[in-house]
């Protein structure tokens, strides 16, 4: 079986299981209130864990016939491959993660953009500048403004000052 096909036999598992929880076991301890509700909290979940599986089913079963092989990966040859970029990117991955509580949402998360697309090859440094703060402002303020979800946007010593 090819690398795909793996790869996507693993994503159906994590996808069943993901939606195992969000279908049974994620609404068992809501409030009465949110369970009159028209969207639960785990109306998401459910949603990524059928496409998901969709998906995975999709290139499991390989719909999308094709005689011609491209870009199959050949794992006696990963050398070749840029794998250091890849492991430098899951690295700035958990740096980020770690990251959001001290120096705060919008700092972090132009760091990582700028960063991330720095190691993929952008080399335009005003316009990764713009993209990366409007991108995590938007996101900050859609999420903490809009939905009501605290984030820290800056780091406690700039929230310390700005009296937030």
């Amino acid at each position: 079986m090819a690398l795909d096909r793996w790869i996507a036999l693993i994503l159906a598992g994590i996808c069943l299981a993901y939606g195992y929880t969000a279908w049974f076991t994620m609404d068992a301890n809501l409030a009465p209130f949110m369970q009159r509700n028209p969207i639960w909290p785990s109306t998401f979940p459910k949603i990524l864990s059928i496409l998901g599986l969709i998906s995975a089913f999709i290139i499991l079963f390989s719909f999308e016939k094709s005689d011609e092989v491209i870009g199959d990966i050949d794992y006696r040859r990963l050398h070749e491959y840029k794998l250091g970029q890849a492991l430098m990117l899951l690295g700035l991955m958990v740096i980020y993660a770690l990251s959001l509580r001290p120096i705060g949402f919008i700092s972090s998360t132009m760091g990582f953009l700028i960063l991330g697309s720095f190691l993929l090859g952008e080399r335009k440094w005003p316009v990764m500048v713009l993209v990366a703060f409007i991108a995590a402002f938007t996101i900050w303020y859609l999420v903490s403004e809009v939905l009501g979800i605290y984030m820290r946007p800056w780091p406690a010593f700039i929230s310390n000052m700005l009296g937030g």
